[in-house]
């Protein structure tokens, strides 16, 4: 198809939608939609503001002060839900009959496998069937693509030219969403290579991309705000199929799943009926890797790639017959890789302090962006802050570095192929379980700052620490992190007492430290060269001196005089040190 005529007009095709940014909260919202009574109900405006309203029960999202009172975020839900084929999408007439395909809203087969998927592959492999599929109508009206498969058409051939995949937020944003099948592959390449020669020759990047967007955007209908607001989002969705990782700003193929990436890269789009597509996706499109022979290549793959990094691993152990047996070994494999990768990355934490401590600053404002230049910034969204808290918190002990246990080990929560955070930790467990030689810090962290701090942290923080106590046998000191400590939460943490199952009386090691102090610290630590965890336990221990003699308000107070003294010694400390030299 790629000879057609291009039309002289953009469009910007949408993989996800604005509303529901983070495509990895669209498996807990679809365990909520899946047990509720919304089942095949959830058109019409009373069902829409119905679900909007339990998904804000379930703290699936933060409709502020019921401020989305016309039900728009189901609507958003919904549409994710039925774009990747987990409910039975809206058949129009011209298209066919709804009966033909499923009860409108209803849970397909696909969406039922999708709740089942337990892992971070998993998931992200559904996510690569739904994206495959081609449902997005070209410019001539008749036929449908997979932008999925359209931009690894477009990598796969920049890579030829260029030796590499790597596609720059600015050229996705030009030249990648604003493409398909009716394009020419080559002269999307040609103009994605003219724009980062030109580029590179740019005194001011900003000026030049803004420049760029404006002309492109001379044969856009909409604002041209969309060219970076919708490429960001697009990327993230795109993402999680598990093929595409981050590179900068941009975005690069997985080199693990090079193989994969060049079976489904067929540029040109079907003429098939839409209904077929829609079949295909409420069941499950199938991929490359339910044929044999791909799937023990992509395995050999795999396997080159360890011995070439030297990584020794063993799946002698498994089947390897069926396609399924295979996809189970190189799963295994990927993940052995990513533990690998995992392990370099926290040894890169401690030159990445400064980064660590200014996303400790948007959590304190709460969330937001820092934009360094082009192709670095950092950001927090407002509906994530829960997960980046206990994610920097989780960076910043492995700057401080010496643990005995692995980073894996260490957290909670999932991380994605570009380490960024998946989900919070699950419950029944601590936050972070840091164990250096001689002691264990078990670190717990909330967004909670009211009152309902210490109904909703008190217990569950006393019994994990109570837990990894008679766990570890070694001392075990807790960190409680907030944005701001309630002073009902600090006067439970000051008597620390906790009771075993055989009635053992403990008296924990609990202090609790406003996200403030601990940025604080921590960045004093760094700036004179002297973060170790040690020093952590000194503070935590020097805070803990006075909580029998104190009061919870005045506890507070000295904790909180005791970080600004110690953060300044360590300051003085240096000092002294370069005027001894």
């Amino acid at each position: 198809m790629g000879d057609i005529h291009v039309e002289d007009k953009i469009d910007i095709w949408l993989v996800g939608n604005t509303g529901l940014r983070n495509p990895s909260r669209i498996q807990e919202g679809l365990a909520v939609f899946a047990k509720s009574s919304y089942v095949g109900n959830l058109h019409g405006k009373e069902n829409e503001i119905g679900f909007m309203n339990l998904l804000n029960e379930k703290g699936i999202i933060q409709n502020e002060r019921g401020k989305d009172v016309s039900g728009s975020h189901a609507r958003k839900w919904r549409l994710m839900f039925a774009k990747n084929g987990f409910i039975y999408p809206q058949v129009k007439k011209c298209e066919g009959k709804q009966e033909e395909l499923g009860n409108l809203d209803g849970l397909t087969p696909f969406g039922k496998a999708f709740l089942q998927a337990d892992t971070y592959p998993a998931v992200q492999e559904c996510f690569l069937r739904s994206m495959s599929v081609e449902q997005f109508p070209t410019p001539d009206g008749t036929h449908y693509f997979s932008p999925l498969r359209w931009l690894l058409a477009v990598m796969l051939e920049l890579e030829k030219r260029t030796g590499t995949t790597e596609l720059s937020r600015i050229e996705f944003a030009l030249w990648g969403h604003t493409t398909n099948p009716s394009y020419d592959v080559n002269t999307v390449v040609d103009n994605i290579l003219d724009l980062r020669k030109r580029r590179s020759k740019a005194l001011a990047k900003r000026p030049f991309d803004k420049q760029e967007i404006a002309k492109r955007g001379e044969n856009y209908a909409k604002k041209n705000d969309n060219f970076l607001d919708y490429c960001d989002m697009n990327m993230r969705y795109l993402r999680i199929s598990g093929i595409f990782q981050r590179k900068g700003r941009g975005i690069m193929i997985v080199p693990a799943k090079h193989i994969l990436a060049e079976k489904l890269a067929k540029s040109t789009a079907s003429d098939e009926p839409i209904m077929n597509a829609y079949k295909m996706l409420c069941i499950g499109a199938p991929l490359p890797t339910d044929d044999t022979d791909v799937a023990k290549a992509l395995l050999d793959d795999v396997k080159k790639q360890m011995k070439d990094r030297h990584i020794v691993f063993d799946i002698s152990d498994l089947p390897l017959n069926t396609p399924a047996e295979i996809n189970i070994g190189r799963q295994r494999l990927e993940n052995l890789l990513a533990q690998t990768d995992e392990i370099k990355y926290a040894d890169e934490q401690r030159d990445q302090w400064k980064e660590i401590a200014d996303y400790m600053t948007l959590l304190i404002k709460g969330g937001g962006k820092i934009v360094y230049d082009e192709d670095n910034a950092i950001e927090v969204p407002k509906d994530e802050m829960p997960v980046y808290l206990e994610w920097t918190l989780w960076r910043a002990a492995l700057a401080i570095d010496h643990l005995v246990n692995k980073p894996y080990e260490v957290r909670g929560f999932r991380l994605d192929s570009d380490f960024l955070p998946v989900s919070t930790a699950g419950g029944g467990k601590g936050d972070l379980y840091c164990e250096f030689e001689d002691f264990t810090i078990l670190t717990e962290v909330t967004m909670s700052t009211s009152s309902r701090q210490e109904a909703m942290e008190g217990e569950p923080v006393r019994r994990h620490v109570s837990d990894a106590v008679l766990k570890y046998n070694k001392p075990v000191y807790g960190m409680f992190i907030a944005i701001k400590i309630d002073t009902n939460t600090a006067e439970t943490f000051r008597h620390g007492v906790w009771y075993t199952r055989d009635d053992v009386k403990q008296r924990l090691n609990i202090v609790p430290f406003s996200l403030a102090q601990f940025r604080q610290y921590f960045v004093a630590m760094f700036e004179a060269n002297r973060a170790k965890p040690e020093m952590i336990k000194e503070l935590i221990t020097l805070c803990e001196m006075r909580r029998d003699i104190l009061e919870a308000p005045a506890w507070k107070d000295y904790i909180s005089a005791v970080v600004s003294e110690s953060s300044e010694n360590i300051f003085l400390d240096k000092f002294k040190n370069l005027q001894c030299l």
